[in-house]
Order: structure tokens, then C-alpha cells, then sequence
């Protein structure tokens, strides 16, 4: 499984679709409790995006799609013109994949209509709203599960069109070395790795890999590997029954007392408290 799809798998996803919209006066998606990150294809018209960090808005046409950073507030107008009509929806995540969240999301991902990379971001934007407007069996799951996909399809249409500008983990996943570790990390989560060891996965020698690995992942090494042992022990405590230590010795630890020490320090909560918050 490579970092990517194993970072997606990790995280509580659920994707949320308001359906389609007539934008005229200035629009802001409806009000949402807990950690959330908004989408838009503008499907008819013109509008102009305006983001809370105080750039200059961006200015979207027929065809074209964004997905803001977890987080992050939008607004959607249409400067008096004609209204622009729009297909939205958010993802809600966990909120105790805050901190990684924002590590992975670029601000904002932007695709125009016209790159080739927006085919298949718009065919799936259309089965949702048809799913949406159809309510027929199994409508629920299929747009659960077109909104897994649109997000998939929106990472690596961000990663294919704009290499130069991916930051944070999508730019350290794509990295041929860097990459590698992090894929080795991710399929063998539970071996004693050091420094010197995914060094040699990455085919560098392990000053220069830990120079570039804090400088891509804002982060040492085994810092982010502690990290992502919990996270992914936060999947493990929310969908099975394992006992503590089995959970503990699936992400690397050999008792259950450091991993319990190791998850508050990272997350904040003991392990099962988590578990319990998580089941309700």
C-alpha cells in the first residue's frame, strides 16, 4: 500500500453533498461542527472564491473545481453578474487527525476545466448529484463512496498538474527517496526502524536523508513515524476488538504501557478513552 492510499485509509472519512446551487449574492456553505474541508466544480457561469487568509480572491469558470485545506473557510460570489451555478459538498474527518490533516492538505487545490486531469473529477461530481437527486436504494452508500473517490481524484489531480506546488507530505510522498522510506514505513508499521535503516531504504546516507526528510515532513524521522503509529492505532482501536497490546504490538510497540505512554503524549487522550469516545 503506498502512503498515500494508506494515509487516506487511516483517517475517518465522510463525504457530505449539498446537491446543486444557484450562487448570486455572496455564498457561504452551510455552518458545520468538528473538522471539515469544502468542495466546489462550478458547473454553469462565473465566480469569484474568497479565502479567509486575505489573498486575492480567485476567480472560477465554467468547469472549474477546488477543495479547501481542512479547516478553512470559504466564501463564493458572483460580483452582481449573472448567478453561477455550482456542485458543493464537504468531508467531514476525525478531529484527532488535526495535526496531520494540515500537514497533508495543500491551502487549496485548484483545477481548472480545461486541464485533462478534470474529466474524471467532473464525471464523478455528476454521478453524486444524480445519486443525490435520484434517493433510490442504495443511494446513501454510493455517495459515500463517489465522495472517497472525488477526494482520491482530487490529491492526485493536485499532484499530477501542480508537482511544483504540492508542500508538506504530498510533495515528500511523491519524492523517489523520500517516497520510498515512507512507503517501506507504511507497509512494515511495526519494525524496529531507525534513522540508518530507512536511510538505506531511500538509498541515501542517513544525514542526508534526515536533512531532506525534516525539511519535506517539518519533522525528524522517527518523530513521524511515532506519530503515524498512533494514528494508525487510532483506526485499530475504532474498528476492532483487539486488546491494547495486541493493538500495541501491531503498530511497533512491545507492551502496552509504552504505547499507551506514546499515544497520550502524541494524541492527548489514553487509548481508551479514545476507544470510548470513538464507539459512541
Amino acid at each position: 500500500m503506498d502512503p498515500i492510499t494508506d494515509f487516506l485509509s487511516a483517517i475517518r472519512t465522510e463525504g457530505v453533498f449539498y446537491g446543486r446551487i444557484q450562487v448570486g449574492a455572496p455564498w457561504t456553505p452551510p455552518s458545520e461542527t468538528g473538522l471539515h474541508a469544502g468542495f466546489c466544480l462550478v458547473s454553469y457561469g462565473q465566480a469569484s472564491l474568497s479565502l479567509p487568509d486575505g489573498a486575492e480572491p480567485v476567480q472560477l469558470s465554467h468547469g472549474d473545481f477546488f477543495l479547501v485545506a481542512p479547516g478553512r473557510e470559504y466564501v463564493l460570489s458572483t460580483g452582481g453578474v449573472a448567478p453561477a451555478s455550482i456542485l458543493a459538498g464537504h468531508f467531514n474527518f476525525d478531529e484527532a487527525m488535526g495535526r496531520p490533516l494540515a500537514d497533508f492538505f495543500p491551502p487549496l487545490i485548484l483545477i481548472r476545466g480545461e486541464q485533462p486531469q478534470m474529466l474524471p473529477l467532473q464525471k464523478t461530481l455528476e454521478l453524486l448529484a444524480a445519486e443525490v437527486d435520484s434517493s433510490t436504494t442504495g443511494s446513501e452508500m454510493a455517495v459515500r463512496r463517489l465522495a472517497d473517490l472525488l477526494l482520491i481524484q482530487a490529491l492526485r489531480s493536485h499532484i499530477t498538474s501542480s508537482p511544483d506546488e504540492s508542500t508538506g507530505r504530498l510533495l515528500a510522498y511523491s519524492d523517489s527517496q523520500i517516497g520510498a522510506a515512507l512507503n517501506s514505513m507504511h507497509e512494515r508499521i511495526d519494525h524496529p526502524w531507525t534513522v540508518a535503516s530507512l536511510a538505506s531504504e531511500a538509498g541515501m546516507s542517513r544525514s542526508a536523508f534526515a536533512q531532506r526528510f525534516k525539511q519535506l515532513m517539518s519533522e525528524s524521522p522517527l518523530e513521524y513515524l511515532t506519530r503515524w503509529r498512533m494514528y494508525r492505532g487510532t483506526s485499530l482501536l475504532r474498528e476492532s476488538d483487539r486488546k491494547l497490546s495486541d493493538v500495541a504490538q501491531a503498530v511497533g510497540y512491545d507492551s502496552d504501557g509504552a504505547f499507551h505512554k506514546a499515544f497520550k503524549r502524541v494524541l492527548g487522550v489514553a487509548p481508551g478513552e479514545y476507544r470510548r469516545a470513538a464507539s459512541h
